[in-house]
């Protein structure tokens, strides 16, 4: 972490096993606002994160908040790329059943090629009863 006043700047170099890029890039976006983002790649396995306010003086009362500010972002989006990375299967199969979900009920030749033969299934508490049913008078017995 290094500020400098000259360039009115604050500099971060990160170690790429620890802060993926993605991570890096979702921690920059949120700067976009209000500081220009200049994210570079100094050597093999290290990126570079240099801020520099858009607006107002760039002094080290400035600067220092905006690195903290970065170092939580950059923790917080770390974070949560690996908590997407582990739960990736869940998310992929939660979306495609909510598209799915959207795409509305089957058509009639989705219908006509289903297959209704199949035997009914088991209701032993009668559930899937019809009202009319379950309730009807029963008949006197002679």
């Amino acid at each position: 972490m290094a500020i400098d006043l000259a360039s009115g700047s604050a500099r971060v170099e990160l170690d790429e096993s620890l802060y993926p890029l993605e991570a890096v890039y979702g921690a920059a976006y949120i700067f976009i606002d209000r500081c220009y983002v200049l994210l570079d790649r100094p050597s093999a396995g290290r990126l570079r994160v240099t801020l520099s306010p858009k607006t107002g003086a760039a002094t080290e009362a400035v600067l220092r908040p905006l690195i903290g500010e970065l170092a939580n972002e950059l923790l917080s989006c770390a974070w949560r790329y690996e908590i997407t990375k582990a739960n990736k299967t869940v998310i992929e199969q939660i979306t495609t059943r909510a598209i799915a979900g959207a795409m509305g009920p089957p058509s009639l030749d989705e219908l006509e090629k289903f297959d209704f033969s199949s035997d009914a299934f088991e209701d032993p508490l009668g559930i899937a009863m019809s009202w009319e049913d379950k309730y009807k008078k029963k008949k006197d017995a002679p």
